[in-house]
């Protein structure tokens, strides 16, 4: 097992896409502009129009679930496949010029699924009305399940003959988007999440309990560090756990086939189906069984895992006590029966079960009811035990609204069966429920950033002070490289483009359109005020901006010669305070110009009866301020990351300013077993870190709050619309 401070870890990362990480050592000041929202819009939109055909056909949402997944999967491996395919091809043997053909092992080494011509999406997409489209992906399901001999009677296939052959057809164009078709990275990974998500929060499938957020997979995988060897999930759902941790290695340029064994127990037989898939989808492959996990062990891997990662079901009380009380997975006895023979409460078995798992040198991560850490009576008797063994590492308390199917908040345990001998009889407590990112009204998680700076505590933990030190220098980094791209980046194309300048710009474009007419006006007419007050504000901006840009180009020229020991990076990061507050107030300064032109405009309408003027071009100057308004939330945007990534850093250099771990109030504590068991063998974070002190939030957005608050409106509008259309159905079949 690979010691946890040798895995190396590369600085910065990005707070436009969730769950993409993003290097920091760009030193040209130019990044590719990926915006968050746009790929928010599309994930929408596919989501909508899949959902709108369900209507057309005759399936119920639950039955709609694998026929759309399996598309899905079909879209995401043929993007996988076509990422990888020029490399491959590339690098392929030549025996009297000509290469020989592709293999599932060419594939397979690069973590993507071999296809098939008939296979390939383009293929699917080129079908007509008068193809039979069901045929095709059948044919090509058949074809993926002859290569892969663990995806044999997996993937759907029947499902499609139910479909409308126009219906198929437009949602295969629907999954195929013109924008979709040029971009890189894993895009369509995270459109499958989505989809798995969505259906979640549905409940399409067994309760939506299939799938856990990857903010809360991701931080176990992290935490946990699984470098090789044999990684268990008991309740393993939809497969996320196995995704994570193979991406933990993808990330540290291991081929994670080489390194990592997956076994896994479902109960549900599509999940089944839908982990394979998802396993597949990203060329994995994992021995999952069928299975209730309570009373069957059909992978005899007692005591001989090295990582168990897990999110079981919470609170269960229907688990038969005279099944289970012998089973040698329950090494700390029971945790309590009721009346009727059951086990109380089926949080302690499948805690004791994934302890038992462990071989002597293996960890654990797992997702838990909050109510098992402070639970009472035979629990408690369980816990005390467990305790004792030294083996308990790490709890991690998360707050309410994680989840898509239940708003409980929960904690995450990690075992460690090989404890440095300095840390058994003592357990890192972190409270990570003041640490959030809202997503929607109802869902929360963690940004990049956010699971970056816990994962800093759990290094500092361990000793690993040189990623914590990187981790620091990676976000002074990547501010730097943020405030070069407030002048130069690119876009989605790969074009060149310069935000501040381009806002200028369209500032003075949208003041020359008015030109003509302003020329017209008296000067002391009801337009003078406002109009000296937005070339004032101009101006200043104009230089402020100057100073600005000469202010990162000296910080980073400083920054090439900087160090990175811990004394000289909390002097870069207090060196970099002004330039952190320069960003925000331009922000302000961006805001401010734009309204005061709207402001001009408004005037000039409503005092000036302009639109009765022929010097007034409306249609331009509604261009003009359409394209002011764009300039100005693409330069806004960007500004806000530059204070971001210094707020990154000053984070933890205040909170840990020796870069040692060190008690946090309301953070993190390093407690001992004496207090343990003096507060009643009690595993609650929060029972032991304190109250973190009330902060006054000095960086309030108020827009902001205003888009959180259009998120809430707009999810509300959209439960109302379904609703409407669940009473109209319900009507219609009435006959009413």
């Amino acid at each position: 097992m690979v010691p946890y401070c040798r895995i190396k870890i590369t600085g910065g990362y990005s707070t436009l896409r969730r769950n993409e990480q993003a290097h920091p050592d760009n030193t040209e000041g130019e990044y590719v502009l990926i915006h968050l929202e746009n790929i928010d819009a599309i994930e929408k939109r596919l989501w909508n129009a899949a959902d709108t055909l369900r209507a057309n056909s005759n399936y119920a949402s639950n039955e709609y679930f694998l026929p759309v997944m399996g598309l899905i999967f079909l879209r995401h491996a043929y993007s996988r496949y076509l990422s990888v395919k020029d490399a491959i091809v590339a690098n392929l043997p030549m025996r009297g010029g000509i290469a020989r053909p592709l293999t599932k092992a060419d594939f397979s080494q690069k973590s993507a699924i071999f296809l098939q011509p008939k296979a390939q999406f383009d293929h699917l997409v080129a079908l007509t009305d008068g193809d039979d489209r069901a045929r095709a992906i059948i044919d090509a399901m058949e074809s993926i399940e002859g290569d892969y001999e663990n995806l044999r009677g997996v993937l759907p296939k029947s499902e499609y003959q139910e479909l409308d052959n126009q219906v198929l057809g437009q949602l295969i164009r629907t999954l195929n988007p013109d924008e979709l078709k040029r971009v890189s990275g894993d895009v369509f990974g995270r459109i499958y999440e989505y989809f798995l998500t969505q259906f979640a929060d549905q409940k399409a499938h067994d309760g939506g309990e299939f799938f856990t957020p990857i903010s809360l997979v991701s931080l176990i995988a992290n935490v946990l560090e699984p470098a090789g060897g044999t990684v268990l999930d008991p309740a393993c759902g939809s497969g996320g756990m196995f995704v994570q941790s193979a991406r933990f290695l993808e990330r540290h340029d291991e081929n994670p086939v080489d390194r990592l064994t997956f076994y896994g127990l479902e109960k549900n037989a599509t999940t089944i189906r839908l982990a394979k898939m998802n396993l597949a989808v990203h060329g994995l492959e994992g021995d999952i069984k069928k299975a209730i996990t309570y009373y069957d062990d059909p992978h005899e891997l007692l005591g001989k895992a090295d990582f168990v990662m897990a999110n079981p079901p919470f609170n269960v009380d229907e688990i038969d006590a005279d099944k289970v009380k012998r089973d040698p997975r329950l090494p700390f006895g029971l945790p309590g029966t009721n009346k009727k023979g059951k086990v109380s409460n089926g949080n302690y078995v499948w805690i004791s079960y994934f302890y038992s798992y462990l071989n002597e040198h293996g960890r654990a991560g797992f997702v838990m009811s909050s109510q098992a850490s402070s639970a009472g009576r035979d629990e408690a008797k369980v816990r005390r035990k467990l305790i004792e063994t030294g083996d308990v590492d790490i709890m991690i308390a998360i707050r309410s609204n994680f989840f898509y199917t239940r708003a409980v908040p929960c904690e995450l345990w990690f075992l460690n069966r090989d404890k440095p001998e300095q840390y058994r009889d003592k357990v890192l407590m972190i409270d990570g429920r003041n640490i959030y990112r809202k997503v929607t009204r109802k869902i929360y998680d963690f940004s990049p950033e956010q699971e970056q700076n816990i994962l800093a505590i759990v290094w500092l933990y361990r000793g690993c002070t040189q990623k914590y030190l990187d981790l620091v220098a990676g976000y002074c980094n990547r501010m730097l490289d943020e405030g070069a791209s407030c002048f130069t980046a690119k876009d989605d194309d790969g074009e060149k483009i310069e935000l501040m300048p381009t806002f200028i710009a369209s500032l003075a474009a949208l003041r020359e359109a008015m030109q003509p007419f302003l020329k017209t006006l008296p000067v002391d007419g009801p337009h003078a005020e406002v109009l000296k007050e937005l070339g004032d504000a101009r101006s200043a901006f104009t230089a402020d901006v100057d100073a600005f840009r000469n202010a990162v180009s000296k910080q980073q020229d400083v920054w090439k010669i900087q160090k990175t020991t811990n004394g000289e990076l909390k002097k870069a990061v207090d060196r970099l305070a002004p330039l952190a507050e320069a960003s925000r107030d331009l922000v302000k300064q961006a805001d401010l110009l734009y309204k005061l032109a709207c402001r001009l405009i408004e005037i000039c309408e409503s005092e000036c009866n302009s639109r009765d003027s022929d010097t007034w071009a409306n249609r331009d100057i509604t261009r003009a301020r359409k394209a002011a308004d764009n300039a100005r939330t693409l330069a806004v945007e960007q500004l806000k990351q530059v204070r971001y990534f210094w707020r990154q850093a000053h984070w933890l250099t205040e909170r840990f300013p020796e870069a040692k771990l060190c008690d946090v109030e309301g953070l993190v504590k390093l407690v001992d077993k004496s207090e343990i068991e003096a507060n009643d063998w009690s595993l609650t974070p929060g029972r032991y870190v304190g109250v973190a002190p009330e902060e006054e939030d000095e960086d309030f957005d108020f827009e902001e709050a205003l888009r959180n608050i259009h998120i809430e409106l707009e999810c509300l509008n959209e439960e109302a619309v379904q609703l409407a259309a669940t009473i109209k159905k319900n009507f219609e079949e009435l006959g009413v």
